[in-house]
């Protein structure tokens, strides 16, 4: 019998392997990214409210919530478009290893959020981050519009897991991601109801719009069921029995993941040079250490201040 901390562990892994699977699913449905991302925040939100009338979750918020909610809401689906985007004019290879980036993005924001002083390690972090990417720029010349979209995208990201860090320690997640899903919807919308009647060269909700696939429909349901609505909720509840450490660092293996997934379903159309692997794990490599030293120096706090209260 495993114990509830191992069960858990194993869990977060699966569910990062469906983080993973995400980047697939944008390479297998053939809509164009902003469609794609109505969808999935469409059915993710009916999703999510089934869970929350079925647990009974209060969804009574102050204007002001909601007010940051809809922010953070139109940032996460700015994310999710600018990352199938990517998907779309490069390859999954191209926009998972941009996306690991995030951190890097974090380290420099987090000062500016939480209004601290920028750390010397973080620097050094970051030039090694530049590092990378200015080797996959270079090999990978052909994909430069994919790179600036995940880019782009990862930059978003850190943006939404800094707000939603300071909501989360507050209120109830599955209440947060509804809003934040159901306000992304909206803003989408918003926008293709407007291109519909003054657009020409974009497409809005035309016919064409509703006419998907019976292939697109289902990886859809996947998409919206599975990779966002089940692994928001799974995420939140492994946490209660791993540290926070644990969980950030596994969730750097998400790209590896999704990396071997797109290089076993694709194939050569996702086999890339020799020097983007090295550019990658550089990134990759300085993200994890990133993790080691913040972990490190919360132990070091925390055992300064035992000895100072005793």
């Amino acid at each position: 019998m495993l114990s509830a901390k191992l069960q858990n562990y194993l869990h977060l892994h699966f569910i990062i392997f469906v983080w993973g699977f995400t980047a697939i699913l944008g390479e297998l449905i053939s809509i164009e990214a902003i469609p794609l991302v109505w969808y999935r925040m469409l059915l993710a939100s009916g999703f999510i409210y089934v869970y929350i009338y079925y647990k009974r979750i209060s969804l009574a918020v102050s204007r002001k919530l909601f007010l940051t909610l809809f922010f953070a809401g139109i940032i996460i689906a700015l994310h999710w478009i600018t990352f199938f985007a990517a998907i779309k004019v490069s390859n999954v290879s191209i926009t998972l290893a941009m996306l690991s980036t995030g951190a890097f993005f974090t380290s420099i924001l987090e000062p500016i959020f939480y209004k601290r002083k920028l750390i010397w390690y973080e620097v050094v972090f970051g030039i090694l981050v530049i590092c990378g990417l200015y080797i996959i720029f270079n090999v990978e010349g052909n994909y430069v519009l994919g790179i600036i979209y995940a880019l782009c995208s990862a930059f978003l990201s850190s943006v939404f897991s800094l707000i939603n860090g300071k909501m989360a320690q507050q209120y109830n997640p599955s209440m947060i991601s509804f809003y934040e899903l159901l306000s992304g919807v909206g803003v989408i919308t918003l926008y293709l109801v407007g291109i519909t009647f003054i657009g020409k060269e974009f497409e809005g909700f035309t016919i064409s719009f509703f006419q998907l696939s019976i292939s697109d429909w289902m990886y859809l349901l996947i998409l919206a069921s599975v990779c966002t609505a089940y692994a928001f909720i799974g995420s939140v509840q492994v946490m209660k029995y791993l540290s926070p450490y644990t969980v950030m660092l596994t969730i750097n293996l998400e790209p590896v993941y999704g990396i071997a997934l797109a290089f076993f379903i694709f194939g050569d159309t996702e086999k890339m040079s020799p020097q983007f692997y090295y550019g990658a794990m550089l990134i990759f490599c300085t993200v994890i250490l990133n993790g080691i030293f913040k972990n490190a120096k919360k132990i070091k706090r925390a055992s300064t201040l035992g000895n100072n209260t005793k």
